[in-house]
């Protein structure tokens, strides 16, 4: 896979469309397409979440195309990823990334690295807000 195309890399308040990230990555030399879905839980910290609001630096979507093309020219893998940002609820897609490639292990290994640098590179932060009536603020 000499010839990646330009990975899909999206930050935005729409819901994520998981159709299109899975098309960005699909192609026919590709034996193992791996999606991964960070999806908002209803607990943290032993408390319970009732949602969350997602924001982020002006100019994220220049970070998550730098990273996501690092890491496509890096493995040599087919990568997408997806990630919301505004107020989500329990159960609603947070992020969406997808790797293929020809074998399963390049595909698995290159997806955990993506989401940890997406995770701890993407200038993204979160307000949590629990059912008790409280919040905090995650990755700040």
């Amino acid at each position: 896979m000499s010839d990646l195309p330009a990975p899909l890399a999206r930050v935005g308040e729409d819901p994520i469309d998981e159709a299109a990230v899975r098309a960005a990555v699909e192609a026919p030399e590709c034996g193992a397409l791996v999606l991964f879905h960070g999806v908002i839980r209803n607990h943290d910290g032993g408390e319970s979440v009732r949602a969350l609001d997602y924001s982020a630096h002006p100019q994220v979507g220049q970070f998550m195309e730098r990273i996501v093309a690092e890491e496509q020219q890096r493995t040599g893998v087919r990568l997408a990823a997806w990630h919301r940002i505004g107020p989500l609820t329990v159960g609603d897609a947070a992020l969406v990334a997808a790797a293929a490639s020809a074998h399963r292990g390049e595909a698995f290994a290159a997806i955990e690295q993506l989401v940890e640098r997406i995770k701890h590179e993407v200038p993204i932060w979160k307000r949590q807000h629990f059912e008790a009536g409280t919040s905090e603020w995650v990755g700040l």
